[in-house]
């Protein structure tokens, strides 16, 4: 009898595939695929071009944030909500500037004034003869494409004709929020190019064939198009809004989760080849082996994504949304799409490697996720004990670990907006370059800027403009936007001058928002985990039917994320030098490595309790599970982290840690945990980890014959 991952022996069908084969099945799948090739191009003629739905880039604040609450108010002065965009004149070799120099800059600020809401504004200021800064007064309500004009545009009315050493640096909000849009200016492109060579590369090496690769790739690569459109047409009516940060990272999901789904059923579906003349057959067995890990994994993905709905930031919320409707979209086509793409042509399609009835498969029990899975079941205290310790020790890591990147920390490759910030940085304080807004009711302004004066941290308050109901001032900090010095002074100074009577005093500005963001980004996490990992554990549950199996996926899934942030820290601070991690960076990547993680563990039990059902003990089970599932889980998990680590090829240092936290975790799952931590617990515990179910009894235990 030959031997096989699914421990049944060789058949065969009369039909073949050389022969007309079964009409309807064939039938089927040419349907499938002339429906999928209609509705894609009924979509792409028809919906959106991307996924993306706001220029906005970034995460916006609810209403209620008190920052948000300024940005309102402004709005209803005369000149309206505008933030200044500031030319920083300066000698790059440090020497003071000379008088024909300032005579050039006070001509040229005349031209720069034209550039803004108020001409006249733009007058320049001369700092410790050495800085000269012109502020141009923009519109904060302008869109992204809008503002990043008009600061190229002053820019190059700037630095028009200077002679050197003269340079002009254009900072301020506008400037860095121009910045940061260049950042994603081309970056869905470039993330698709990225990351669809790097998943050429690994199909490529892992089926070892030069034609079979390309039908995943472009099945995966056609939902991905399929699942922008739909998330642009969408996003709209359910009151979400997608920017171009959210949009580039649902490309990495579709692309990983979709490649992942694939692998699997390919890999099934060469077993079962071997088991059968019938390719129709074939297919109709691994989908069914298939579609109920696939289905589970995906599910808790998507559930767990969703769960970024109930966030306060709407950046979290989109890519909430746009990664629920990605996934959705991948498992749509990695079962329906994907199947009939791969029954169609034939068994040629796997050559050189053609698979042949009798011959035996690839995962066979002396390969090598064997030999491990034995190793393991000699020690498997000692095993679980080394794994354990091993995760800890990373996860050590994480008790330096520092959040919260100040604004001019936020870019791998520094642009001039932040350059101008350093300038200006050098000879006034370094809040200068965005102060905050402070607005409060007429009659308790002067009571409101006297108790603004005396908070530390706070350099200057100029009043400015006022109406009928309020009055605004400018708060000049001496800490740099975003640090944790200035985040301490906005929080005392809005304490302090909410304490002024009647005053309803209130701090804004670009970076009070920053600050607020973060405080979004901790309620957000507060909320998100516990909602996550509640759901993954309720679909394991319902999955496995058992409560010790979930408890311990669950709690190797937690161990393993904390071991991949500490892992990760260490190497940003060792090799990259990141003083900080993002606020929002520890949240999102623990829903990406809790919700993609926990689909290894998936594959695997799913598939040991495929065997108990089949008449086998757990031990020999989860054995067999490790030896038919460790070559496909395996390169599932190398592939869904070089995915993910493609988010760095983008200058921003948030998807840059994003994209490294998950890539080891992924490693650290499919190579740590799933190979010998889950199964060492698993022949641990027995028969006690199905408890309180008991699949083995759903079928009277039998060893086939092993000669």
């Amino acid at each position: 009898m030959s031997r096989t991952t699914t421990g049944r022996p060789s058949r065969s069908t009369a039909n073949s595939d050389h022969t007309v084969g079964p009409a309807r099945p064939r039938a089927v799948a040419w349907l499938v695929l002339l429906l999928t090739v209609i509705g894609l191009g009924a979509a792409f003629t028809l919906g959106p071009s991307d996924a993306t739905t706001t220029e906005a880039t970034g995460t916006s604040l609810p209403a209620s944030a008190q920052s948000a609450e300024v940005a309102e108010i402004v709005k209803t002065f005369p000149t309206g909500a505008a933030a200044p965009a500031i030319v920083v004149y300066s000698n790059s070799d440090g020497s003071p500037l000379t008088a024909d120099q300032q005579a050039l800059i006070t001509q040229r600020s005349a031209t720069l004034g034209t550039l803004g809401l108020a001409p006249g504004a733009a007058r320049p200021q001369i700092v410790q003869n050495k800085v000269a800064t012109v502020a141009v007064l923009l519109p904060t309500g302008a869109g992204d494409d809008e503002n990043t004009a008009t600061i190229d545009r002053i820019r190059q009315s700037a630095s028009e004709n200077l002679t050197a050493p003269l340079q002009a640096q254009v900072t301020g909000g506008p400037a860095v929020r121009a910045d940061i849009t260049k950042v994603f200016a081309g970056a869905d492109s470039t993330l698709l190019i990225a990351t669809a060579s790097v998943v050429a590369v690994l199909l490529l090496i892992t089926y070892r064939s030069p034609v079979l690769w390309l039908v995943p790739l472009l099945v995966v690569g056609a939902g991905d198009r399929m699942a922008g459109i739909l998330v642009g047409v969408l996003a709209p009516h359910a009151g979400v809004e997608v920017d171009a940060s959210a949009s580039g990272i649902l490309s990495v999901l579709v692309f990983g989760a979709g490649t992942d789904y694939a692998l699997l059923l390919v890999s099934r579906y060469r077993d079962e080849l071997h088991l059968t003349d019938d390719r129709f057959t074939a297919m109709a067995r691994a989908w069914r082996g298939t579609a109920p890990a696939v289905l589970a994994s995906g599910t808790t993905v998507v559930l767990s994504l969703l769960t970024l709905l109930a966030a306060e930031l709407t950046g979290n919320r989109g890519l909430g949304f746009a990664g629920a409707v990605g996934i959705l979209t991948a498992m749509l086509f990695g079962l329906v799409v994907l199947p009939a793409a791969l029954v169609l042509p034939g068994r040629w399609l796997f050559w050189p490697l053609i698979p042949k009835v009798g011959d035996p498969v690839t995962a066979d029990r002396r390969g090598l996720w064997s030999r491990i899975g034995q190793g393991v079941a000699k020690r498997p205290a000692q095993v679980a004990l080394a794994g354990t310790a091993v995760l800890l020790v990373l996860a050590s890591g994480t008790l330096g670990l520092k959040t919260g990147l100040a604004q001019e920390d936020s870019f791998r490759k520094t642009p001039e907006a932040i350059l101008g910030q350093r300038t200006l940085a050098a000879v006034q304080p370094a809040g200068a370059v965005d102060p905050l807004t402070l607005v409060s009711t007429p009659a308790a302004a002067d009571q409101v800027l006297e108790a603004a004066r005396q908070v530390p941290g706070v350099v200057s308050v100029t009043p400015g403009a006022h109406t009928d109901r309020w009055a605004r001032a400018d708060v000049v900090l001496d800490a740099a936007p975003g640090t944790a010095a200035s985040d301490r002074a906005i929080d005392q100074l809005r304490r302090s001058v909410a304490q002024v009577p009647d005053s309803r005093a209130l701090v804004g500005g670009t970076t009070a928002e920053a600050y607020d963001t973060s405080r979004a980004n901790a309620h957000d996490t507060r909320v998100v985990v516990p909602l996550v990992l509640a759901i993954v554990l309720i679909v394991l549950v319902a999955l496995l039917r058992a409560v010790v199996a979930p408890l311990l996926l669950v709690a190797t899934v937690i161990l393993s994320y904390f071991a991949a942030l500490g892992a990760s820290w260490t190497i940003f601070r060792t090799f990259y030098d990141f003083p900080a991690m993002d606020t929002n960076v520890p949240l999102l990547s623990f829903l990406f490595l809790v919700a993609l993680g926990v689909d290894y563990n998936i594959f695997l039990i799913a598939r040991t309790r495929e065997d108990t059902v089949a008449g086998h003990d757990t031990r020999r089970a989860v054995l067999r599970a490790l030896a038919s599932t460790g070559g496909v889980i395996t390169s599932a998990g190398i592939l869904l982290a070089a995915v993910f680590a493609v988010l760095g090829v983008l200058p921003l240092i948030t998807l840059t840690q994003i994209g490294i936290i998950v890539g080891i975790g992924v490693l650290l799952d499919t190579l740590l945990v799933r190979t010998v931590l889950v199964p060492a617990l698993v022949l641990l515990t027995g028969r006690r980890f199905w408890w309180p179910g008991e699949p083995e009894t759903a079928r009277p235990a039998k060893e086939p014959s092993t000669t």
